[in-house]
C-alpha cells in the first residue's frame, strides 16, 4: 500500500489474550475461534493506529459491521485462517482504504457464478491459461471485497459483486470499474499471493 498507510498483521493468535475494553459486544456470542480472530485483528488495528500517531482505543462496529475509526482516520480490517491484519491512514492523505485476505484456494463453482459476470469469467480463463499457479477466481473475490471496504464508508451504500467489474493484471495490480452510479467510478488496487494466502488492497487518494 502507499506510504500514507500504516498497517499491522499477525499470523497466529494468543489464546489467552483478553478482549480490549469496549469491544466485548463484538465477540459476546462468537465461538472461540471467531473470538480469537476478532481480538487479534482489533489488536493489529490498534498497532496500525499507534504507528499513525493515535493512542490505543476501542474500535466498535457500525450498523453494517464496518469498523468505526477515530475521527480523521480511514481504515480496514481483515481476518481469515492464518492471517489477521489492519491498515489505516489519515483522511487528509487518503479518503478510503480496503484490505482483504483469503486462503489461496479455488472458489466453489457455485460461488464463482455468483460473484462474476461472463466478461470476468473469460478473463479468469485467460489468466488461468497463462499463469496457472494462481487461483485467480479467489483473487477476484478478494479484490471485490477490498473494493467494497474502501467504497462503502465513502458512499454509505451497498455494492454487490455484480456492481463492480474487475480487470486483473498478473503484474500485481487490478482495477475495479463500478457499474452503478458512484462518485468513484474506478478503484485501483494491488494483489499478492504469499504463504498460502491471497492479499488484496485498495486505497483512494484524497481529492485536492
Amino acid at each position: 500500500m502507499p506510504h500514507p498507510v500504516r498497517s499491522a498483521f499477525a499470523l497466529t493468535d494468543d489464546p489467552d489474550e483478553a478482549c480490549y475494553p469496549g469491544e466485548e459486544s463484538l465477540v459476546a456470542t462468537a465461538v472461540p475461534n471467531r473470538r480469537r480472530e476478532v481480538v487479534t485483528a482489533r489488536r493489529c488495528a490498534r498497532e496500525a493506529l499507534l504507528a499513525l500517531g493515535h493512542a490505543p482505543a476501542a474500535i466498535p462496529r457500525g450498523p453494517h459491521r464496518e469498523p468505526l475509526w477515530p475521527a480523521g482516520v480511514v481504515g480496514s480490517i481483515t481476518h481469515c485462517t492464518g492471517f489477521r491484519g489492519a491498515a489505516v491512514a489519515h483522511t487528509g492523505e487518503l479518503t478510503g482504504v480496503g484490505i482483504d485476505a483469503e486462503p489461496h484456494a479455488a472458489l466453489p463453482p457455485r460461488v464463482l457464478g455468483a460473484v462474476t459476470d461472463p466478461v470476468e469469467r473469460a478473463m479468469l480463463d485467460r489468466l488461468a491459461t497463462t499463469h496457472p499457479e494462481t487461483c485467480w477466481d479467489r483473487l477476484l473475490f478478494s479484490a471485490k471485497e477490498s473494493i467494497y471496504k474502501a467504497w462503502f464508508p465513502l458512499t454509505g451504500r451497498w455494492l454487490g459483486f455484480e456492481d463492480a467489474r474487475l480487470d486483473i493484471d498478473p503484474d500485481g495490480t487490478f482495477v475495479g470499474h463500478i457499474l452503478i452510479e458512484s462518485p468513484l467510478p474506478r478503484l485501483a488496487g494491488r494483489h499478492l499471493v504469499d504463504r498460502g494466502l491471497i492479499l488484496t488492497a485498495v486505497s483512494v487518494p484524497a481529492q485536492g
